[in-house]
């Protein structure tokens, strides 16, 4: 099993777009880790860091200041840099919005994706209905099915304004998908979303989606007592 509860990064090349790429670097690594793990290592080390990507302090603190602004990471003068963590009221606004903003990709999807890129959506579903999946193998493809949503809908403003929030709603759904009953209702939930974007029912689609989304708002509100 992948550890998940600290920063993993690849080295890379020094070039002209040196500072894009750390900074994607350093998002993906950030992306990739449950920062609402106990264990995780929120705090950055900036040597570390330096000598894992194999670059200079200078694009490092570059592409940690473009992440400050985002809202990822906290510099803390004379403290250091911490990744950003939010509260169980933030995630819950987020939750919420992610619920809108992916009910409308699914709507759209029943307008404009195709049969062939609706089918895709169906296999991620029936590869998490196998049933044979650990935790950490349903969570991802859980993420998986939600992003291919979004992709269906084929508006890239939906997945630039979701990108923001993506971080944390993706750490909560791994976080809680082992919680009570979760996986067997997430499982149903999935299979009502396929059936109706594949019967293109607008409606429908964007209703259970919607839905989907709000009702990890609701858990999170009643039973996640672990965030501040």
């Amino acid at each position: 099993m992948n550890d998940t509860s600290a920063l993993m990064v690849t080295p890379i090349a020094a070039e002209v777009s040196l500072k894009d790429k750390t900074y994607a670097a350093l998002k993906d690594g950030i992306v990739s880790m449950n920062i609402y793990d106990p264990d995780a290592n929120l705090r950055l080390d900036e040597r570390q860091l330096s000598e894992q990507l194999g670059i200079s302090r200078t694009p490092l603190r570059e592409a940690l200041a473009r992440l400050a602004q985002e809202g990822l990471v906290d510099i803390q003068p004379r403290r250091g840099v911490f990744i950003v963590r939010k509260t169980k009221a933030e995630i819950i606004e987020m939750i919420k919005v992610w619920a809108a903003l992916e009910g409308m990709a699914a709507r759209l999807a029943t307008e404009v994706a195709t049969d062939s890129e609706i089918s895709q959506l169906r296999r991620i579903f029936q590869e998490t209905e196998k049933g044979r999946l650990e935790i950490d193998e349903y969570s991802t493809r859980n993420i998986e099915f939600h992003q291919a949503i979004l992709k269906l809908g084929h508006s890239p403003l939906i997945e630039e304004m979701i990108d923001k929030i993506f971080l944390h709603v993706r750490a909560i759904r791994n976080r809680t998908i082992g919680e009570q009953d979760r996986i067997a209702r997430s499982m149903q939930d999935h299979m009502h979303i396929v059936e109706a974007i594949e019967a293109r029912d607008a409606e429908a689609a964007e209703r259970l989606v919607r839905d989907h989304a709000l009702a990890l708002a609701r858990h999170v509100a009643d039973n996640v007592d672990y965030l501040g």
